[in-house]
């Protein structure tokens, strides 16, 4: 069999693809071999004598497909949960993000003069110790007390 390194190079190079995926037409071959530019290979690309093999990977349509659903929240209710509450959702990281909520919300209360120190102080303190549940818990809260709440 001839020596086709050069011409698997060139066509690899030309077709932007691995050299292992490059075929040669086994009846062409002496035209093949006699090709020794990259414009040789072109016109034996074009012509059908070289060409490059489809990658053999999976494909990821299907999985793109699922993705796009997910991503809409669909494919994701009880029935396709393992494991606790807790291990989907951190239950310490949503502590985290609901105080830092509600200090942020008593701090521009207070900035904003709505709030004066000493009650400001007492409602922290009631969220440290886990009094409001949510944001909209320490507003009614609030409400209940006859603060006016935007």
């Amino acid at each position: 069999m001839a020596d086709l390194s050069l011409q698997r190079r060139l066509a690899a190079e030309i077709l932007g693809v691995g050299e292992t995926r490059i075929r040669f037409d086994p009846e062409r071959v002496s035209e093949i071999e006699s090709a020794l530019t990259k414009e040789d290979v072109r016109r034996l690309i074009k012509d059908g004598a070289i060409w490059a093999e489809h990658s053999g990977r999976n494909s990821r349509a299907r999985w793109k497909e699922r993705h796009e659903k997910r991503r809409k929240g669909h494919r994701r209710g009880p029935g396709k949960r393992k494991g606790a509450k807790g291990a989907r959702e951190d239950p310490h990281e949503r502590w985290v993000n609901t105080i830092r909520k509600i200090r942020r919300y008593l701090k521009w209360l207070k900035d904003s003069r709505v709030l004066d120190t000493s009650t400001y102080r007492r409602l922290r303190q009631l969220a440290r110790g886990g009094a409001f549940k949510s944001l909209s818990d320490l507003k009614r809260h609030l409400t209940e007390m006859g603060i006016q709440v935007r």
